[in-house]
């Protein structure tokens, strides 16, 4: 099982860890919500926990995941994209079946 990031992610995760001072890296994982049942979610951690998996990339950028949200991210890639005024995550996930119509939540 393994998480990937786009170097456009890389280079936006590692310049937040330094603006803040610090960190482990970014926790990736899943939470029931939305109209299509999961929902993506992102936190800069300080630690991992015992049960964490971590992925390091090349940079040295660590992605923590918890074991539940990675039985639905495996394979997943994570980039960060810009589109005119508006820039975020985009997670390229193998597992998903369908997404909702406002793009917020997934099923698999």
């Amino acid at each position: 099982m393994a998480i990937t990031m786009t170097p456009a992610a890389i280079k936006h995760v590692a310049g937040y860890i330094e603006k803040r001072g610090g960190g482990f890296g970014i926790r990736v994982g899943v939470r029931t919500s939305g109209c299509s049942g999961m929902a993506y979610v992102l936190e800069f951690v300080d630690q991992q926990e015992s049960e964490d998996q971590v992925f390091e990339m090349d940079s040295g950028v660590k992605v923590v995941i918890d074991p539940k949200s990675l039985a639905y991210l495996d394979g997943t890639e994570l980039d960060f994209v810009k589109e005119g005024l508006n820039e975020g995550f985009a997670f390229n996930n193998p597992n998903v079946r369908s997404e909702c119509g406002c793009g917020e939540s997934f099923n698999v």
